[in-house]
């Protein structure tokens, strides 16, 4: 979904920070922006340790300017009974999927502030709004960051800052493969006859949302989530 949005977004003439744990997945993408003709440059972080954080923040206003747009997408989730989830488990999930939001979204607001216009989307899940079970400590990262959305939207919009949330599902990402080898899921055609539009989403798909949030055009929406999920899940 990143590296999607990363390309959507920088097909709208906006230079692109790739931030990632995975240094070297990170420069790939940010490779490819620039062999499209944008402005990318590609920092290795650790969305949990807010000195990594604040670091990549002072290598993009160094080499993009102010930050107007965020986009937070990291995650992680694993299957386990609640009774066997570890507080170590749980607080790694909620470190990097919540506390990991709440660093960039707090290093990157001055920015905005500053300007008078900001763009905040943030990537929680379907799992928050109808449960998940075996994913507890998951669902209720992402939870969070949906209430995170809400609140700020309330406390930001006088700043001229929208935030808002997208909350995907079924969606065709090395994540989800890797949940399909692990057989905790079914296979793609398993998933897509459970899907009203009959079948699996994918990165475009979320991208193209991601980009309409972030456009002119959403400037009077904040504060909402916005379902990417083919049907799955009807609020």
């Amino acid at each position: 979904m990143g590296r999607s949005i990363c390309h959507n977004l920088a097909g709208r003439d906006n230079a692109i920070a790739v931030v990632d744990s995975n240094g070297e997945a990170a420069e790939t993408v940010a490779m490819e922006l620039r062999e499209k003709g944008a402005h990318a440059v590609a920092c290795r972080t650790d969305v949990s340790d807010r000195a990594q954080v604040d670091d990549a923040m002072h290598t993009v206003r160094s080499e993009l300017g102010p930050v107007g747009i965020l986009v937070t997408s990291a995650g992680v989730a694993k299957f386990e009974p609640f009774a066997d989830i570890t507080l170590e488990s749980w607080n790694r999930v909620m470190a990097i999927n919540l506390t990991g939001t709440f660093h960039c979204v707090q290093a990157a607001l001055p920015d905005m502030v500053e300007a008078k216009w900001g763009r905040v989307v943030l990537i929680s899940s379907s799992s928050a709004q109808r449960g998940a079970p075996r994913m507890a400590h998951y669902a209720s990262s992402k939870g969070g960051v949906i209430a995170l959305a809400r609140t700020l939207a309330l406390e930001y919009a006088a700043s001229g800052i929208t935030v808002n949330n997208i909350a995907p599902s079924s969606i065709d990402t090395p994540m989800v493969d890797q949940w399909r080898v692990s057989g905790a899921i079914g296979s793609s055609d398993a998933m897509a006859r459970n899907i009203p539009v009959g079948r699996v989403g994918t990165g475009d798909d979320v991208a193209a949302a991601c980009a309409f949030l972030c456009s002119e055009e959403a400037s009077y929406i904040t504060g909402q989530t916005l379902s990417v999920n083919g049907g799955s899940y009807v609020t």
